[in-house]
């Protein structure tokens, strides 16, 4: 169909992928703990472009140019972790400041985290999905292999294949956000909830900024 092949077996594989933790999903769960559904839509749809542009960038041969310029890869990589640890440090200086003041417990027992002071969820989730060289090369990696080679318009299999994926992101980050809601009422009730939550994430976005700096073409 549209030149894809194996359907089933990307399907399968698409589902696995998907439910691994990376940073874009725990940043989109972070927003909706903090700041509701409607922000964590916000910064899951900068996921869903990023996606988009990624997957467009994967057809149109941008992995091969990544993966065999060392030096471009090298600068994407090195942005990207950046990023992250950025936004790490962001978490955990949140964190801090939760913890001492861990005591007061004030209107934001009835009100939902407003998180940092002029966070923009769309622009970071977004900055988090285009600064990921590993990305690319995933994409173009596993759905080239769903591509019959033989089929006149290769570009419409992408787009099929990529389509499937966003379906598939829809439903899981929904999942995530609705969950992130439940989760924000205890983290309005219990301040040191909140404040271990939110090391947690800092924790968690080190060291994908680690692992990122760290990977290879």
């Amino acid at each position: 169909m549209f030149g894809v092949v194996d359907l089933p077996t990307y399907l399968a594989g698409l589902v696995l992928i998907i439910l691994l933790p990376g940073p874009n999903s725990l940043y989109v769960l972070s927003v909706a703990a903090r700041r509701g559904v409607r922000s964590g839509y916000t910064a899951a749809a900068g996921v869903w472009c990023g996606d988009a542009v990624l997957m467009t960038l994967s057809a149109a041969g941008v992995a091969s140019l990544l993966q065999a310029n060392a030096v471009l890869f090298g600068i994407v990589k090195y942005a990207g972790a950046g990023y992250l640890a950025w936004l790490a440090v962001g978490m955990l200086r949140a964190a801090w400041g939760m913890w001492r003041g861990r005591g007061e417990e004030s209107a934001a027992e009835t009100a939902p985290a407003a998180g940092p002071t002029g966070e923009r969820p769309f622009r970071r989730a977004l900055v988090v999905s285009l600064l990921n060289p590993k990305a690319i090369l995933f994409f173009i990696a596993f759905f080239v292999q769903f591509v019959d080679p033989a089929y006149a318009y290769p570009a419409l299999s992408f787009v099929v294949l990529g389509t499937l994926a966003q379906i598939a992101s829809v439903l899981y980050l929904s999942a995530l956000i609705f969950s992130g809601t439940r989760l924000a009422a205890a983290f309005r009730r219990r301040r040191r909830l909140s404040a271990g939550a939110t090391s947690a994430a800092g924790a968690l976005f080190l060291g994908f900024a680690a692992k990122l700096s760290t990977a290879s073409a």
